[in-house]
């Protein structure tokens, strides 16, 4: 699995927009990663970003109603967690969800947990049109998912490279606005979700990683959870 300096160094992520989605995901934030073609790279983005969630937050694979449900009842509460969809789609497969169990699993934020999921969509508007018009998760629900991270994917001949097309960002009470943009060099528009003091710590972190060739996910989380103590 790629770490956020192996996606820096691929020109996936720039340092402006890893060290925003370091700032906001540290904070609580729940994201998707999005990209039509299979093979893009969404899981590996997805792993990626879960290094950024804030310790003593459990990464919980939503694998199914039951595991859902005890996250959204009274026990469940007891306990932050970051519940991973291995990806929106009709399928049977492991951590999966449609229907029925994709609405509870939007839900969730409502608990006091995260989300971190992906799905096959080039857009913000594709990402939409999947989660509330052909599953019905509320429009509100779909806002409790502060990012969207939506790759493009080019080839040239053998070579192929992946970047971060655009990012949409929500603060959980308006819809979504693109925040993002391929051609920009950071984070605009609705950027201002994020405290100032808690991007310049990002960017610290981000530029300590790289300096210090911290290069697998063991590594990279390691050197977060020390940036993390030191922001206590």
């Amino acid at each position: 699995m790629l770490s956020i300096v192996d996606l820096l160094e691929a020109g996936t992520f720039t340092t402006e927009l890893a060290a925003y989605a370091l700032a906001a995901i540290s904070d609580g934030a729940s994201f998707l990663v999005g990209a039509q073609p299979g093979g893009a790279g969404k899981t590996t983005v997805m792993g990626a970003l879960l290094n950024f969630v804030p310790p003593g937050v459990e990464l919980v694979a939503a694998d199914g109603a039951a595991t859902i449900a005890e996250g959204r009842g009274a026990q469940g509460r007891q306990t932050r967690r970051c519940y991973i969809c291995h990806e929106i789609g009709d399928g049977q497969y492991y951590a999966y969800l449609w229907g029925e169990n994709l609405r509870a699993y939007f839900d969730l934020p409502s608990a006091g947990h995260m989300l971190a999921t992906n799905l096959h969509a080039d857009t913000f508007e594709q990402a939409r049109h999947q989660i509330c018009e052909t599953n019905r998760v509320p429009e509100t629900a779909l806002r409790g998912v502060a990012l969207m991270f939506f790759l493009s994917v080019r080839r040239r001949g053998w070579d192929v490279s992946r970047h971060i097309d655009t990012v949409w960002a929500s603060d959980g009470v308006d819809g979504h606005r693109q925040i993002f943009g391929s051609r920009s060099s950071g984070p605009h528009g609705h950027a201002d979700m994020v405290a100032p003091d808690r991007l310049a710590w990002a960017r610290r972190t981000i530029d300590e990683l790289c300096n210090d060739n911290a290069r697998t996910i063991e590594q990279v989380r390691s050197a977060v959870i020390k940036a993390f103590e030191r922001l206590a």
